[in-house]
C-alpha cells in the first residue's frame, strides 16, 4: 500500500451537492446467485429513477469486469478485491449524489459488511437488497448456460454450485 499520499479534500461539501441536485445519493448493493435477477432489476430500477429526474447509475459484475476489473478471476480473492472496488467506486458516485445501484453476486458476507462499513465510515448510506431466489430457479433460468457449464465441470469456483454463497444476515 502507498504511504506517501495525501486525500485532497473538494472544496464542494455533500450537502451543497445535494442542495445543487435536488437529491442525495447512495449504494442500493443487490446481491444473490447468479440469475437470480440482479441486473434485470438493477435495470429496472434505473429506468424508474431516470424518468423521475433522479440521478442514478447501475454497475453491473459482468460490465465492471469488462473494464475496471477484467484482471481479476473468481478466486475468493479476487472476489474480495472486486468487492472493494466496487465498494469505493459507488462511494464517489454516491458523494457526487449519485444514486449508485450495484448488481454484483457478492457472495462473501464479510465483503458485503466491509462494503457497508466503509460506507458507513464516510457518511454514505448503504442499502443491502438480498434477491432471494432459490438454486433451483436460478439453474432454470441459467440465461448465459453458466450452470450447466458448471455442473458439467468446464467452469471452476461457480458460485452456488463449487463455490459458497453466504445470504445475508440482516438484508
Amino acid at each position: 500500500m502507498a504511504t506517501n499520499i495525501t486525500f485532497h479534500n473538494s472544496v464542494v461539501n455533500r450537502k451543497e451537492r445535494i442542495e445543487l441536485v435536488g437529491h442525495e445519493g447512495f449504494t442500493i448493493w443487490l446481491t444473490g446467485l447468479p440469475a437470480s435477477g440482479k441486473s434485470t432489476i438493477s435495470v429496472e430500477l434505473e429506468k424508474r429513477l431516470f424518468e423521475r429526474g433522479i440521478n442514478s447509475y447501475r454497475l453491473d459484475g459482468d460490465n465492471i469486469r469488462h473494464g475496471l476489473n477484467k484482471n481479476l478471476g473468481f478466486s475468493p480473492e479476487d472476489r474480495e478485491e472486486n468487492i472493494r472496488r466496487i465498494s469505493e467506486v459507488s462511494k464517489l458516485f454516491a458523494d457526487a449524489c449519485v444514486i449508485a445501484i450495484t448488481a454484483f453476486i457478492s457472495p462473501y458476507r464479510a465483503d458485503r459488511r466491509k462494503a457497508r462499513e466503509s460506507h458507513a465510515k464516510d457518511g454514505v448510506k448503504f442499502i443491502e437488497v438480498f434477491i432471494d431466489c432459490p438454486l433451483e430457479t436460478a439453474e432454470q433460468r441459467d440465461p448465459k448456460g453458466l450452470y450447466k457449464k458448471a455442473r458439467a465441470g468446464e467452469i471452476k469456483q461457480f458460485t452456488g454450485i463449487d463455490a459458497p454463497y453466504e445470504e445475508p444476515e440482516n438484508p
